[in-house]
């Protein structure tokens, strides 16, 4: 996949920025760069995740959360011939010959 971002947490890190008379104070923005690459580092992360999980989804390989397989869905034909049968016995049951008459 194409990475959107054009920088990785070591840019981020490696920045250096000039001093100036009235400038920022430099502890501050190293707290503050810190911080960013760390929210940078967990986003780069999730994104690894998602395109993993997009890769498998391609391939027709089901998966949740956990990397356990998901379950087969039920075929829907047979599902209905199930209950249908089920029903049909059922009304045999409750009302028994009065179902001829």
């Amino acid at each position: 996949m194409e990475r959107v971002s054009k920088m990785t947490k070591n840019d981020i890190y490696e920045r250096e920025f000039k001093a100036s008379m009235r400038g920022y104070n430099q502890d501050e923005v190293d707290q503050f760069l810190d911080e960013i690459i760390k929210d940078y580092e967990a986003f780069e992360n999730h994104i690894q995740k998602l395109e993993k999980q997009i890769e498998d989804l391609k391939e027709n390989r089901p998966v949740r959360e956990g990397n356990k397989p998901m379950p087969k869905p039920h075929q829907a034909g047979n599902t209905n011939y199930d209950i249908l049968r089920r029903l049909s016995n059922l009304e045999k049951h409750v009302f028994g010959s009065r179902l001829n008459e």
